[in-house]
């Protein structure tokens, strides 16, 4: 009995060392070594484009950060796979966001500010939380990393970006012309963020209007409130941190389907402004402001 008691103790001991407890060093090595230490670093976080003019607004963002924390590397990542493979092909290499942090943390960085360049706290971003999340548990993995909200995640956002929308509509258009801005849109509970952000822009000019290509505002949804008005002209603005595929295409394009199309057979003369809300100062502060709060927990 005693002999039988003894093997049970010895093998509990070797199963608790072996499986279940970490030893010393390797509690130790969850952080990096002092003399290899770097950081923070920041990862801007986005979609993707390949649409090359739609670059200047990430050019923007990545200056206006820059300026920001001079002393801190920049890097970038696309979420969309079908984008990098496209670049790829071009000779533009992109990583995804899991690429990217991989290759930060071996490059000895110990903390990461990841700023989500999305507009919405949606799928995407929930995905790049997770994602993200992950490599915070890694033996030699990061010491800190944090990620930043997307645009419009606050209140406060959204009347910070009503606000920045009345300094953007061009200067040549006439009061009773409309203002149709054409968001992404979501299946996902953030959608209702486009409706918030048509409230507040209708609380400021009845004729700015909010639509999105996959959600609700719908396109009908504005067709509808532009004809009861009797609107006669709409100014077409891409609500989107970039002017790409959506802007070029949905928005302006000479298909049928596309709301310049869809407006103008319906007796609305249209006209297009393809800039993306990341060419504008007023809309990359608020990404800006995002990034500055995650900063200030890594400094």
């Amino acid at each position: 009995m005693l002999r039988k008691r003894f093997f049970m103790t010895v093998s509990l001991c070797l199963l608790l060392f072996l499986g279940g407890v970490v030893p010393a060093t390797a509690q130790h090595g969850m952080g990096h070594k002092g003399a290899d230490e770097k950081g923070p670093a920041i990862l801007l976080v986005t979609f993707g484009t390949s649409i090359p003019s739609a670059q200047a607004a990430f050019a923007n963002i990545e200056e206006k950060v820059r300026a920001a924390f001079p002393d801190v590397p920049v890097k970038w990542a696309y979420t969309s796979y079908v984008i990098r493979e496209k670049l790829a092909k071009s000779g533009q290499h992109l990583d995804s966001p899991e690429v990217a942090l991989a290759k930060l943390m071996d490059e000895g960085c110990t903390q990461v500010a990841v700023q989500s360049l999305h507009m919405i706290p949606g799928a995407e971003f929930h995905e790049l939380k997770v994602n993200a999340g992950a490599f915070k548990g890694m033996v030699d993995g990061f010491e800190r990393l944090l990620v930043g909200y997307p645009a419009l995640s606050t209140s406060e956002d959204l009347t910070k970006a009503a606000d920045a929308v009345m300094t953007i509509i061009p200067k040549e258009r006439k009061k009773d012309e409309a203002v149709v801005l054409m968001g992404h849109g979501a299946h996902h509970p953030s959608n209702a963020v486009y409706e918030a952000m048509m409230y507040r822009l209708q609380r400021r000019d009845p004729n700015v209007y909010m639509g999105t290509v996959e959600g609700t505002p719908s396109l009908d949804d504005v067709k509808g409130m532009l004809l009861s008005k009797g609107v006669k002209k709409a100014w077409l603005m891409p609500f989107m941190s970039v002017a790409g595929d959506h802007a070029v295409n949905d928005l302006a394009g000479e298909e049928p389907d596309s709301w310049k199309s869809v407006l103008t057979e319906a007796g609305i003369a249209c006209e297009p402004v393809i800039r993306g809300l990341a060419e504008y100062d007023a809309f990359v502060d608020i990404w800006l402001d995002h990034l500055k709060v995650v900063m200030a927990h890594l400094k």
